[in-house]
């Protein structure tokens, strides 16, 4: 069975402290600037028209969210994108509420064409994006991830991107490989935009990878089990908001290896 050594990649993340570069929504902004920070990541959020191209080429990683979308916005995102392709900068696409809209559909599709390295999203935006489902409610998601595998599979065949579902246990497939990340807490969808971060951790750690899936799935793993020590003495939202980074910016490795919950098995 395949194994990841999630410490190597925590490790190589904390060392070389990658630029991650994020045109995220309104709401998430400073959640994922204070996340990447607590990883050991250095976090930038540029989303000016006439300087994303720069960023994007100088950065070890890009995200993309449409969560407060404008037009101006999504052609920020189009040419941060076109500009990470051409440096061979990875990026990850985030799209929110993707069937919500016209307007996020369209987006959704434009972007997706562009050929992220990584999508990032919930049952259902992940199956809105597949059109294999109606989207969910608005940004949250009415389908649960098992429900959304066939989806992701087959998202990830067609378009050769890493497919992340998250939600109670995590997905990731790169439609050859599986993996299903167990942890988290109860609390974490209470908290607004730490999902959106999620993005942004992936990102830090398509930085410093070789292997995009396993990347991703390391990041879920130690977003999980930060969650799950968060949430051991949280007595609600607001005070879980601060003990996850507090859990995020301790995680050592060896603890890392000693709660994560993930099985690798072959997609089908």
């Amino acid at each position: 069975m395949h194994t990841i050594d999630l410490a190597r990649h925590l490790n190589r993340v904390r060392e070389t402290c990658p630029l991650v570069h994020n045109i995220t929504n309104h709401v998430a902004m400073n959640t994922m600037a204070n996340v990447l920070l607590a990883l050991g990541a250095s976090p930038a959020m540029a989303h000016a028209r006439e300087e994303v191209e720069e960023f994007a080429a100088l950065a070890g990683a890009l995200t993309l969210n449409i969560g407060t979308l404008s037009p101006d916005w999504v052609d920020a995102m189009d040419a941060a994108a076109r500009a990470a392709n051409e440096a061979g900068t990875p990026w990850v696409l985030d799209p929110v509420a993707v069937g919500a809209t016209t307007l996020r559909r369209k987006a959704g599709a434009r972007l997706l064409a562009l050929s992220p390295t990584v999508v990032r999203g919930n049952a259902s935006e992940i199956m809105a994006l597949a059109e294999q489902g109606g989207g969910g409610q608005g940004v949250d998601s009415t389908d649960t991830t098992e429900a959304a595998e066939r989806a992701a599979v087959d998202l990830a065949r067609r378009t050769g991107a890493v497919i992340a579902v998250t939600g109670e246990t995590d997905l990731v497939t790169d439609g050859e490989r599986l993996a299903r990340v167990a942890g988290g807490h109860a609390l974490m969808p209470r908290v607004t935009t730490l999902g959106c971060a999620l993005t942004g951790v992936v990102g830090a750690h398509l930085a410093v990878a070789e292997d995009p899936f396993e990347a991703c799935v390391a990041a879920l793993a130690g977003y999980a089990v930060a969650g799950s020590i968060a949430g051991e003495n949280a007595r609600g939202p607001g005070s879980f908001a601060v003990a996850f980074l507090d859990a995020l910016h301790a995680l050592d490795t060896d603890t890392l290896t000693a709660r994560a919950r993930l099985e690798i098995t072959h997609a089908r």
